[in-house]
C-alpha cells in the first residue's frame, strides 16, 4: 500500500518565483514608461505641425504673426486651430505658449526677432510643481526649459536664457 503525502512548495521556491516575477515586472514597466514618453513626443510633433499650419494661415490673413502672449492662445488664432489643441500640450500638465520675442525682450545674444511655439512644464511662479518629461533629453530641464518649435530666429527655451540653455527643439538641426 502506497502512502500519499502532500507535498507543497518550500519557502525558498516561493521566494525565487516571487523574485523572478518582480524582475520581469520591473523590466516591463520600464519599457512601458519609455514607450509612453515616445508617444508624448510623437503627439507633440503632430500638435506643433497643426499649430504651425494655423500660424501660417493667420500670417496669410493678417500679414504678420500674432503678438506675444503668456501661455494663452494668441487672439485671432483660435479660428484656425483644430479643437482641443490649445492650451493643453502632449505631456501631462504641460501647456502651449506662443513666443513672439522682439530683440529688446531678449536677455542674451543673439538678440534677433524670434517666433516659436513652446511647451511649458511649470505653472507660472510655482517651480516646485514642474512636471518634466521622464526622458534623457529632459534630465537637466529647469523652470525656464521648454520643448519648442522654431519658426524664425535664434530660438531658445526662454527669452531670459541663452540659446544653449537646456531645452529641446523639435525642428532645429
Amino acid at each position: 500500500m502506497k502512502i500519499l503525502t502532500k507535498q507543497g512548495f518550500t519557502l525558498l521556491e516561493i521566494l525565487i518565483v516571487l523574485a523572478i516575477i518582480g524582475i520581469l515586472t520591473s523590466i516591463v514597466l520600464s519599457s512601458f514608461q519609455s514607450v509612453r514618453q515616445m508617444a508624448y513626443l510623437v503627439k507633440a510633433k503632430k500638435e506643433f505641425k497643426s499649430v504651425v499650419e494655423s500660424l501660417e494661415q493667420y500670417y496669410q490673413s493678417y500679414g504678420g504673426y500674432p503678438e506675444d502672449v503668456v501661455r494663452d492662445i494668441p487672439p485671432g488664432l483660435e479660428e484656425y486651430l483644430a479643437p482641443g489643441i490649445w492650451p493643453d500640450a502632449a505631456w501631462p500638465d504641460s501647456v502651449f505658449d506662443w513666443d513672439n520675442w522682439s530683440p529688446g525682450s531678449l536677455s542674451h545674444e543673439p538678440k534677433e526677432q524670434i517666433y516659436q511655439i513652446s511647451v511649458r512644464f511649470c505653472p507660472i511662479g510655482e517651480p516646485d510643481k514642474c512636471r518634466f518629461p521622464k526622458t534623457t533629453w529632459a534630465e537637466d530641464f529647469d523652470i525656464n526649459s521648454s520643448v519648442y518649435y522654431c519658426i524664425e530666429g535664434p530660438c531658445r527655451s526662454h527669452s531670459s536664457r541663452p540659446v544653449d540653455h537646456p531645452g529641446y527643439c523639435i525642428n532645429c538641426p
